[in-house]
């Protein structure tokens, strides 16, 4: 059985199909990079917003246009929120919710063709065969209560892997030639809180970095209310990728009480001030909303300006859609959605300045550089420890090395990089 395995939403989401498709092979399926050669669609789909669930129905019918013969097993948050309206859409044939995810090879196994004995494979999803970068799902669930979440309900509450099978995961990854890896969760500083652990996430990492012979490790999403100041001593070793994703989401602190969250810009920003004292050359990136409800003129100017302020290496931009089932969709003063797309073009073009200017910082520097992918043409593309995208011309062979490049030019998708080695 040929089995297409696509993905929507949060590195979470990513990682999940990844461990989906060792699943299907160690099962004796093949995965196959293209609709049109599958017997099998997978999709593990997105809710975050009401258009990461419209990006989630258009996938699937285009799936089933790409490829009417196969069948199609939809899963992840929105299959766990609207099921009823993906089983109506064309060649579903199961919808697995996430509390069910991790088995969906085996409740489809009986529908299948017999399958062949197959050899193990780690991380075999479509555009995975990188063999770069693994994202390691290492918990799962959230105890938040953001008014504008629908993740909660969709995911649950916290739950944490035994620290034991990571270590054995990211072991076995380096054996197979990955060169970093991305802890990724919903909640991932609350790593080990369910069990009663306090610093959950600093004993995984330090333990990963002692116990493995990985040459980089990248956390994921953190909540600011997440990091002490104990968690930048990991940063000692070289080894930690110079980047901290913190969710900010707005920079009025009336919008952030409305919102649920257990932060105030005051503290934001003295949690980033650290954070780059004890982070040399640190990507800050962010995720941001506009048009929550009740943000009027100046609370969105406030926002604006503590953006401004705050200089993010990458700034994500959502346009608040009012999810059924949370708190904020009950709201009063919802935006109107004309003001909602203006003020998210105007916070876009704010990201889109300061990427730029990050970049700019580091043109003459020599960086090492995680080479990605290639064209074929001799053109390569690859990510610094921070975060910085970098492209280069070079003859030789550079998927899954690291080599000092030389950063000489800013380009419109990035740095242009030349390898001194």
């Amino acid at each position: 059985m040929n089995v297409y395995l696509t993905w929507l939403g949060c590195r979470l989401n990513e990682s999940e199909t990844e461990s989906l498709a060792w699943r299907f092979t160690q099962n004796g399926h093949s995965i196959v990079p293209t609709p049109q050669e599958a017997d099998l669609c997978v999709v593990n789909t997105c809710t975050v917003t009401g258009e990461a669930g419209r990006k989630s129905r258009r996938q699937i019918r285009r799936l089933a246009r790409l490829n009417p013969n196969a069948s199609i097993a939809v899963t992840g948050c929105h299959a766990t929120i609207a099921p009823d309206e993906l089983a109506a859409l064309p060649n579903v044939a199961w919808v697995v919710d996430n509390a069910h995810k991790e088995h969906l090879a085996d409740l489809v196994a009986p529908a299948l063709s017999p399958a062949q004995p197959a050899p193990p494979t780690r991380h075999l999803g479509p555009g995975m065969l990188r063999r770069t970068r693994a994202f390691v799902k290492v918990q799962d669930g959230c105890d938040n209560h953001c008014t504008f979440c629908i993740t909660t309900i969709a995911r649950g509450p916290g739950r944490s892997r035994p620290l034991d099978e990571i270590v054995a995961e990211v072991r076995a990854l380096t054996a197979a030639g990955y060169r970093e890896v991305v802890l990724t969760g919903v909640h991932l500083g609350a790593y080990g809180h369910d069990r009663g652990e306090a610093d959950g996430l600093f004993t995984l990492v330090s333990t990963l970095l002692h116990e493995t012979q990985l040459p980089r490790l990248r956390l994921s999403s953190l909540e600011p209310w997440d990091l002490s100041p104990g968690l930048f001593d990991l940063w000692r070793d070289p080894r930690m990728c110079r980047q901290l994703h913190l969710p900010l989401q707005s920079g009025s602190d009336a919008i952030l009480r409305r919102m649920g969250r257990r932060t105030t810009t005051a503290q934001y920003a003295d949690l980033v001030a650290t954070a780059r004292a004890r982070i040399p050359d640190l990507a800050l990136t962010t995720d941001i909303i506009v048009g929550f409800p009740g943000e009027d003129a100046a609370a969105f100017e406030q926002s604006y300006r503590f953006v401004q302020a705050m200089n993010f290496a990458r700034l994500h931009v959502f346009t608040y859609s009012p999810r059924p089932g949370t708190a904020a969709a009950r709201m009063a003063d919802q935006v109107p959605s004309s003001v909602k797309a203006a003020r998210g073009r105007k916070m876009r073009q704010l990201g889109a300045r300061q990427a730029e200017a990050f970049h700019r910082r580091f043109v003459g520097r020599t960086l090492p550089v995680l080479w990605e992918t290639g064209d074929g043409g001799g053109r390569w593309r690859g990510l610094t420890d921070n975060y910085l995208t970098v492209t280069t011309t070079c003859a030789d062979r550079l998927t899954n090395r690291i080599t000092p490049t030389r950063l000489v030019a800013l380009t419109p998708h990035g740095l242009l990089g030349r390898v001194t080695t």
